[in-house]
């Protein structure tokens, strides 16, 4: 694929609000995990959550839009200048030329459940100001972001489980390449709610301890909750050195399980096998792997057999994951933010939560974050039902 640049990135997490808070907290191999005191949730797991989503007020003229989520996506828009960067870019391209390209899984479903308390004692009917289209349908987060900066492009949502907000960068650059577009604000925003925090408790899936990505005694996730852009656009004839560039896209569907990873890591290893190709790179060319790693036993296992055999255990790697929580549908995009920190910043992120190596999984796990040169980065985001996506990122010398 011919590169785009990431003319702007921005992050928000329980980590903090920005890109110094996050670098700053990867360099202390700080984790922002706390026990779950969320809404009215009663559950022994620990979780990611954001403070001051609640005190996020949208402007009259977005109100219509006004649920956790889309609170959560404005704090995000206007961090690091990001929203400053999109409106240069709105000015040089006009406003039908820039695409939005959003990846969640759950959108704006807290109000959905806060409205189901509210509902008719007696026909069960929703109370009549539950607005569903601008809050919790999908499109909702897309469709907010459009209004947000009063763009008329294209703009889509994908919701693929946890490689949602990775698959919008692959569909993005697509629409570069054809012409469609000149620049795009892709990422994602997935926020708490009461169906994924007791959803994935049903499914044995949660940890009661904050999550311990590849560790021996690794027994399931901590949820957490993010909003992560960027804007791509085209490179220019000439690339200016520190410029994160995306390189490569690669996506699969093992559809193995509709909750499990192929046990061989099967679906893994063609999604990164297809970014490699897109990118023109050779497996030794990647100098760092951000793991989809979930902490859940078998997710570790079939990814770190996938990364094994094609990387021959030779490339550091480490889960960020014990550092934000799983954030689901914005996973992708949130660390893809954090490899292009490591990109400009010369860090190999550490792994948080991590203290005892599974000896099964032959990988070179980063446990404590610590300095290193990179050119080229590889990222992994693996969804429900096998839908697999890998980003590879560089950095022009």
């Amino acid at each position: 694929m011919s590169p785009c640049q990431l003319t702007a990135y921005t992050a928000t997490s329980c980590l903090g609000q920005g890109l110094a808070a996050h670098r700053d907290a990867l360099l202390a191999d700080h984790s922002g995990l706390a026990p779950c005191t969320f809404e009215t949730v009663r559950l022994d797991t620990w979780v990611g959550e954001v403070p001051g989503v609640d005190a996020v007020v949208l402007p009259p003229s977005l109100a219509a839009y006004d649920c956790r989520n889309n609170r959560l996506a404005a704090l995000g828009l206007e961090t690091d200048g990001f929203g400053d960067r999109v409106r240069e870019a709105i000015t040089r391209h006009g406003r039908d030329r820039v695409g939005v390209f959003m990846g969640t899984s759950t959108s704006g479903i807290l109000q959905t459940e806060l409205a189901y308390r509210r509902r008719d004692p007696v026909s069960g009917a929703l109370p009549p100001d539950f607005d569903y289209r601008h809050t919790h349908n999908s499109f909702s987060l897309a469709d907010y972001v459009r209004a947000h900066f009063g763009l008329e492009g294209m703009a889509l949502v994908i919701s693929t489980a946890c490689s949602s907000s990775a698959k919008v960068f692959a569909a993005a650059a697509r629409q570069l390449a054809l012409g469609r577009i000149d620049a795009a604000v892709v990422g994602g925003v997935d926020s708490l709610c009461l169906t994924t925090l007791y959803g994935f408790a049903s499914l044995g899936l949660t940890s009661a301890r904050p999550c311990r990505p590849c560790d021996i005694e690794r027994d399931g996730i901590s949820i957490g909750e993010a909003a992560a852009f960027a804007l791509l656009e085209r490179t220019g004839d000439t690339r200016t050195a520190g410029t994160v560039l995306l390189e490569g896209v690669g996506e699969s569907s093992d559809a193995y399980h509709m909750s499990s990873p192929h046990p061989e890591g099967l679906g893994a290893r063609l999604a990164m096998e297809a970014a490699l190709r897109s990118a023109g790179l050779q497996a030794g060319d990647i100098g760092y792997i951000n793991l989809h790693g979930t902490a859940t036993p078998a997710n570790d296992a079939a990814e770190g057999r996938a990364v094994a055999d094609l990387f021959a255990g030779r490339v550091p790697c480490s889960s960020t994951k014990g550092a934000t929580g799983h954030t689901l549908g914005a996973a992708g995009g949130l660390e893809a933010v954090l490899c292009a920190m490591a990109l400009t910043e010369g860090l190999l992120p550490g792994s948080p939560g991590t203290e005892r190596l599974d000896p099964a999984l032959p990988v070179d796990v980063v446990r404590r974050t610590r300095p290193g040169a990179l050119r080229h980065v590889l990222s992994n985001s693996f969804g429900f039902g096998g839908s697999n996506c890998a980003l590879v990122l560089g950095v022009v010398a």
